[in-house]
């Protein structure tokens, strides 16, 4: 969408499940970069058959319209109408930086991708939390849709694994002040993403800036006001403005997340919260681990990592677990199966990753499992996945007779 003579226009992504943090956090946005602006698709209309697109200023709301549902789809009518609203900001000039308030169950990974494919720059990602809630939102394994925040008809998220992604995705946390937060709620989110940046935002609206509105306003909102120039430049004036204007690697992040090379929490122990990062170089048993899914999954607030199971040598497998469910998956191959010839068409990251780790009889293959949380029983857990490894005998018997297992992974895998 960005073409020649048209103005940068630079685009910060903001989101999170916690709506009144994210709402300080915007405001504290507009308040610090002066002449900004905020779109908001509104997806809680989505069930009368549309959304609501606001966008507003730090004097209120300066236009309003509604997107059509595509494909019944909520979140496919946000796609489809983001980028042609930041044209039209860009096209019009003068707006030093576009704010992107996601709605509440909305990723900042897929809208990241989709602003930069339309050809604009995300300066910054921001998830806006609550420390106080960072537990009961990832111990909360209800469905999206029971609370009214599921994004279409089909969405099967749950809030628990919606809010891990949000979390893990942005490198920026805009953390609001809450007096309920003690030091094991502070120290659960550092252990989460101990990479991040935290910045504080207070507890509400910065003084000056008005709040963001409770309710999808009219269609018919008046005009922009024409009284003042903006300035042609951002001029942040706090930790959060600098943050969303520090610059954002797309690709970079993306890569991150990815099982293969995703970078996971280094073991911790602290106000009574740990991290357990365990390895492995024998492949799990299928039945074994099969068995053991259900304890492994409760056996902490957030788990993830990737893991290799005997009867599927090829297969890199991902473990994501949050709010007691667990979500497993293949992940394409492992770099050790590949042909040589295939390695060129590989990410460099993926290959760097791999070769950091490489082992000489099994190469990438292993066990990389990471488990987060307050009270976690870190001895027991580790009796529980060495248990489901291969016995010493199993293990010599040799891969031909691991691939005669019983594959009792089929069914979760959809295989």
């Amino acid at each position: 969408m960005s073409g020649p003579g048209r103005p940068a226009l630079p685009v910060v992504i903001v989101g999170g499940l916690h709506a009144d943090a994210r709402k300080a956090a915007v405001a504290r946005l507009l308040a610090d970069v002066p002449g900004s602006v905020v779109l908001h698709h509104d997806l809680a209309t989505a069930t009368a058959g549309t959304v609501v697109r606001t966008v507003r200023d730090a004097t209120g709301i300066v236009s309003a319209g509604e997107a059509p549902l595509v494909n019944d789809c909520a979140c496919c009518a946000l796609r489809e109408d983001l980028v042609p609203e930041l044209a039209r900001l860009a096209d019009a000039g003068g707006t030093p930086l576009a704010v992107v308030e996601l709605w509440d169950s909305v990723e900042p990974k897929a809208m990241a991708e989709v602003v930069t494919a339309g050809g604009f720059t995300v300066t910054g990602v921001i998830t806006a939390v609550d420390p106080a809630l960072v537990l009961p939102y990832l111990g909360n394994g209800d469905d999206l849709a029971e609370g009214g925040l599921a994004a279409a008809a089909t969405d099967q998220r749950t809030v628990a694994d919606t809010f891990a992604r949000q979390l893990e995705y942005a490198p920026v946390l805009a953390l609001a002040d809450s007096p309920e937060a003690d030091d094991e709620d502070r120290e659960l989110l550092a252990q989460l993403h101990p990479t991040a940046r935290r910045v504080p935002i207070g507890h509400g609206d910065p003084a000056g800036s008005p709040p963001a509105p409770s309710a999808p306003p009219s269609p018919q909102a008046p005009p922009r006001p024409s009284a003042s120039p903006r300035p042609s430049e951002p001029s942040p004036s706090s930790e959060l403005a600098r943050a969303a204007l520090a610059g954002f690697d797309v690709e970079a992040a993306a890569a991150a997340q990815h099982p293969a090379c995703a970078l996971l929490p280094a073991e911790a122990d602290a106000h009574g919260v740990t991290t357990l990062v365990w390895h492995s170089r024998r492949p799990f048993h299928p039945e074994r681990l099969y068995a053991a899914l259900e304890d492994l999954t409760c056996a902490a607030a957030r788990s993830r990592g990737r893991f290799w199971l005997a009867d599927k040598a090829d297969t890199l497998l991902h473990w994501d677990a949050a709010g007691g469910a667990l979500c497993v998956e293949g992940a394409g191959p492992w770099l050790a199966s590949l042909p040589d010839a295939a390695w060129e068409l590989v990410p460099p990251v993926r290959r760097a990753a791999a070769a950091l780790d490489w082992h000489p009889e099994h190469g990438d293959r292993c066990q990389h499992l990471v488990f987060t949380s307050p009270g976690l029983d870190r001895d027991g857990l580790e009796r529980l996945l060495e248990s489901c490894l291969l016995t010493d005998a199993e293990y010599a018997a040799g891969r031909a007779a691991w691939e005669r297992l019983p594959s009792a992974f089929d069914t979760l895998l959809e295989v």
